[in-house]
């Protein structure tokens, strides 16, 4: 159990370091893609970009 917590957040730090990098690249900004405000807080949901990185993890999990 914990050393999936571990794998976990040493994947969000990961994550949280290459989203500008990924931001870039145009992920974040694709159609699918929820950005909006509820109550002055700005809500962003990337459900597109999110499918996108996973077929990539998975092609490349194939792969090794």
């Amino acid at each position: 159990m914990i050393r999936w917590l571990i794998v976990v957040l040493l994947a969000l730090i990961l994550i949280n370091g290459f989203t500008p990098w990924l931001q870039k690249l145009g992920f974040g900004r694709l159609p699918g893609d929820l950005r909006f405000k509820i109550f002055g807080r700005q809500i962003f949901i990337p459900l597109t970009t999110t499918i996108i990185l996973s077929l990539v993890a998975a092609g490349i999990s194939k792969v090794l």
